[in-house]
């Protein structure tokens, strides 16, 4: 995945800023903040990993449950003509309205 940083089933952003001359990211997917930066990109790799250590050493600490990102569930809002073509459509092939729509994602990403 281009532009990301992955770990530990955590996945990173990379951004740059000019005003602070520093690369930087946080954790995506997810509602908490876990941030990192540095100077180049081998450190902005070492500062994600060590944040997402840390969180998880928190959550372990604090017996709580590390939150997850791209769990396999999400909610779409489509327009309400768009829902009903889809599940006609979904219904004539004779699948499942998930079914249908995972397929129509897996095709969109492939």
């Amino acid at each position: 995945m281009k532009g990301y940083l992955k770990y530990k089933n955590y996945l990173g952003s990379v951004e740059y800023s000019a005003e602070d001359d520093c690369l930087y990211g946080k954790v995506v997917g997810i509602r908490g903040l876990i941030s990192y930066e540095g100077n180049s990109l081998d450190e902005l790799k070492q500062d994600f990993y060590y944040a997402v250590d840390q969180y998880l050493e928190m959550c372990k600490a604090e017996k709580k449950q590390p939150e997850t990102a791209f769990k396999g569930t999400f909610n779409v809002r489509i327009d309400p003509e768009l829902h009903r073509n889809v599940a006609i459509k979904a219904k004539e092939e004779n699948m499942t309205l998930n079914a249908f729509v995972k397929r129509a994602l897996m095709n969109a990403v492939i």
